[in-house]
């Protein structure tokens, strides 16, 4: 049998054309309506957040946090180099300086004992990732930043409905960002989210969305008329999308359930060749639950990590290579970083391999994938 398995394929729960239909015909399209308030209830309930922003992206997400924090000129802010150009652009777009610190292999995470070495008086912020729905070690982290007086915000793109120490990954930081990109476990095409847990920011976390004006008073009849009080952009999520969003997350804990199996499927295929030191694959902490958002193999050398995808490309299989460092790409490299001032980084980017990861693939294409990634394994090592 051959069949085609794509990297990624978005998942509908079969409610995304009623509620997109009642969004369109309410006549309320822009942000703040029936569906962006529900979507905010569902969070706040299901996870405990103080606010939710529903955003355009999870990029919009992270700038909206940086200006709410407020981070400028002269700051720094420390960062992991392995993650999305969006986590160092709302860095840069506040006219601050990205700091990037060293990850640790087994999650791909921020290397928590590497922060306090880079923490300097300019520094203001730090912003760990979730890569792949692994929550980053976000107790020491905080303590760190109490201990310095900084602010954190997690990128949390990829772990909607992850768990630290039995808390919902957002829960704990002064601020984290969504990603409802169609990639990510749910979607609603392009939508993020800032999550604010700082209620002393909330209120003017409401003017930044809406343009820098206070028109949320107006709405909640504390003032009749609204005016410019602030800096700020259209940070809003149209209620069309966020009725797609709706569907999606309701749906949560099934899309959840039905990707562990191929979290699963991966790990029995491929901890053997760990076992054999071939390869390296994820181990989130005990005290984590991961949302099983993707699945990332370190191989040994570079130079298998591209056979594999090679073999993998003649069987119609779509892996992908990840990220490439951010300060050995071209923004890194003009903000004056060098390729060797994050050894292990650098390292681990020219061996890392994303598999292909959705939601539907359990039920359709999982066997053929495991089969021929296996037939693929043994050609690269067995022979």
């Amino acid at each position: 049998m051959h069949m085609r398995v794509p990297f990624n394929i978005p998942y509908l729960t079969g409610k995304e054309e009623e509620y997109i239909l009642a969004a369109l015909k309410s006549r309320a399209h822009c942000g703040n309506n029936e569906f962006s308030k529900r979507c905010i209830a569902f969070m706040k309930k299901k996870y405990g957040f103080s606010e939710v922003f529903l955003n355009t992206s999870c990029s919009t997400a992270m700038e909206m946090g940086a200006m709410l924090a407020g981070v400028g000129p002269g700051d720094e802010v420390i960062l992991p180099s392995y993650t999305f150009s969006s986590t160092a652009n709302a860095v840069l777009r506040q006219g601050a300086r990205p700091v990037f610190c060293e990850i640790e292999p087994d999650t791909m995470n921020i290397d928590v004992a590497k922060i306090n070495a880079l923490i300097t008086k300019k520094t203001k912020m730090i912003i760990p990732v979730d890569y792949a729905g692994i929550p980053c070690d976000i107790d020491p982290i905080m303590e760190i930043a109490h201990r310095h007086n900084l602010i954190v915000m997690v990128d949390a793109a990829q772990s909607f409905h992850s768990f630290y120490k039995g808390k919902p990954a957002a829960a704990i930081p002064d601020l984290a960002a969504f990603s409802f990109h169609e990639t990510k476990n749910v979607t609603c095409g392009e939508g993020g989210a800032l999550v604010v847990n700082k209620p002393e920011w909330i209120e003017r976390a409401h003017f930044l969305q809406e343009k820098g004006t206070d028109r949320k008073l107006v709405l909640d009849g504390v003032k009749n008329k609204y005016q410019w009080v602030d800096i700020g952009s259209s940070f809003l999520l149209s209620d069309i999308l966020a009725a797609m969003l709706l569907a999606q997350i309701e749906e949560v804990e099934n899309m959840v359930q039905e990707r562990a199996k191929l979290t699963f499927a991966y790990y029995t295929l491929l901890e053997p060749y760990e076992k054999a030191g071939r390869i390296t694959i994820p181990h989130p902490p005990a005290h984590t639950e991961v949302n099983h958002h993707a699945f990332f193999v370190i191989f040994d050398i570079k130079e298998n990590r591209q056979r594999f995808l090679a073999l993998l490309r003649e069987k119609e299989i779509s892996a992908y290579i990840g990220y490439v460092p951010l300060h050995s790409s071209t923004m890194g490299l003009r903000l004056g970083y060098k390729p060797e001032d994050l050894p292990l980084t650098e390292d681990i980017g020219s061996r890392i391999v994303r598999l292909p990861f959705y939601t539907d693939l359990p039920k359709n294409g999982m066997d053929y994938c495991i089969t021929e990634m296996k037939n693929v394994l043994s050609t690269l090592y067995e022979h």
